[in-house]
């Protein structure tokens, strides 16, 4: 039957949210205490972002957060999901807080409890004090330990008004893009340090959902954020299936494994054994990092397509993870080859699968049962640009949306507990090694002004929060 007739509703309770994080839009680099974080050290190394563009004022949400509440509470969220910069809590990683930067987030969060817009903090969105990476960074150990120690700061000073918290964002980015290809911060390219880095990421997550719980009233949630990959194969031919394979444990099971098993893959060990025997993982670490979650983040953008290689693959990879001459893919998954999923591309060249999103909700839904499910990032880059008027028109955003939308509502309708969905982003923003070339946002952000215009599919968007219904594609 025709979508007017028959329209798309999600569950009363559902959340209506968007994300965003702190490197990508606070700005105030200097300010109030904070101290340089890796990718502030990153972004300043020429040749490392798209134009040399850097964080330093970002859409200079610090100053402006209460506008970007407003902002929000005029679209209808009903949720708000931003990072904490660890260096402005914390400048070096190590002992007390920064008050001056503590109240920086006691005031948003006051401003959007104010507006009826729940916050959901995430304490990790890759961005390492430096004083941290000086002394190893995340394949070191003690990288955990602090974490679990800054965790237990935060909960302390916000867990009296946050219900909804988060340890890590994609520990995969961090770990692989950030030490094995580097093309992120920061920048190194040693695939044993990369390995490393996950465990310790696991870790921290233990350590730090540990610390919050005891820091917090027992009514708040602790959940992770994994941008957990729906790796397909070429064809059905063995070969391929073991290219899936190989892909899987390094994008998926080295962070699912022991956060909600409490095992890594054992075919993770065979196919990264000439990295590393992996003795860096001590006695009682797996019982440690298995802690009982309250929900699981899912942050999906697009499949990724394998197929086996006869010759270690040449040339550039199309993994979608940025271009380097080095792999975030040690051991043998470096000898897989990536292919573009067929279909139309977003601005980052990546295909347009609603179905992935739908897969990967099923399948943690069958992973982890009883585990309710929230969207924590999902969205879309395109090169929007103002009309003559001001107003900005992004009609395949929506489309983006609607699609990914529909797959969530099936996930749910087949039995998946979703609860809530954040648009990534909030607004235009910088984009990492992108710079600001690459537009996520649903509200345009002119960089000269740092003015906010919400674009159609803001506006599309806060039909569907308002009403928990999707409205068609083509209406604004």
């Amino acid at each position: 039957m025709p979508e007017s007739i028959t329209p798309v509703t999600f569950p009363p309770a559902f959340l209506w949210g968007a994300a965003t994080s702190a490197y990508q839009i606070e700005g105030a680099v200097r300010e109030d205490g904070r101290t340089p974080s890796i990718w502030d050290t990153f972004s300043h190394t020429p040749g490392k972002t798209a134009g040399g563009d850097h964080g330093d004022i970002a859409v200079d949400h610090y100053h402006r957060y209460r506008d970007d509440v407003e902002l929000m509470a005029g679209l209808g969220l009903s949720a708000y999901r931003f990072s904490v910069s660890w260096s402005r809590v914390q400048p070096t990683g190590r002992g007390p807080a920064v008050q001056r930067g503590l109240d920086f987030y006691r005031r948003l969060v006051d401003e959007l409890l104010e507006r009826g817009i729940k916050p959901a903090v995430t304490l990790y969105h890759w961005d390492l004090p430096q004083e941290l990476e000086d002394a190893g960074g995340w394949p070191e150990r003690e990288t955990a330990l602090r974490f679990a120690e800054y965790a237990q700061i935060m909960g302390e000073a916000l867990g009296d008004r946050v219900e909804s918290w988060i340890t890590l964002n994609e520990p995969w980015c961090s770990a692989f893009l950030g030490y094995a290809s580097g093309v992120h911060a920061p920048g190194r390219t040693e695939p044993l340090a990369a390995l490393r880095a996950a465990h310790h990421l696991n870790l921290a997550h233990g350590l730090g959902t540990s610390a919050l719980r005891a820091a917090m009233p027992a009514r708040n949630t602790v959940a992770v954020s994994l941008n957990s990959s729906v790796v397909r194969p070429l064809s059905q031919t063995p070969a391929d299936l073991a290219a899936v394979q190989k892909i899987d444990d390094l994008a998926n099971g080295v962070f699912h494994g022991p956060m909600l098993r409490g095992a890594y893959p054992e075919t993770l060990f065979a196919a990264t054994s000439s990295v590393t025997d992996w003795s860096y993982v001590l006695d009682g670490d797996l019982a440690l990092i298995n802690q009982p979650l309250d929900a699981l983040g899912l942050n999906y953008y697009t499949p990724t397509l394998v197929s086996a290689a006869e010759d270690k693959p040449n040339g550039p990879r199309a993994d979608g993870h940025g271009a380097s001459d080095f792999s975030p893919w040690p051991g043998e998954a470096d000898e897989v080859l990536f292919h573009q999923s067929p279909g139309e591309r977003t601005e980052m060249g990546w295909t347009i699968d609603p179905t992935g999103l739908h897969d990967l909700i099923m399948r943690y839904t069958k992973l982890a049962p009883g585990l309710p499910i929230y969207v924590t990032e999902n969205g879309a880059a395109y090169d929007d640009k103002p009309e003559s008027d001001g107003s900005v028109h992004d009609p395949e955003r929506i489309a983006y949306l609607h699609g990914h939308l529909r797959a969530v509502r099936r996930a749910i309708a087949e039995g998946a507990d979703v609860r809530g969905y954040y648009l990534w982003s909030l607004m235009d923003n910088f984009e990492w090694a992108y710079g600001y070339g690459k537009r996520f946002g649903a509200v345009y952000v002119d960089y000269a002004t740092l003015a906010r215009t919400p674009k159609s599919s803001a506006l599309w968007y806060s039909r569907v929060a308002r009403t928990g219904t999707l409205p068609p594609a083509n209406a604004v």
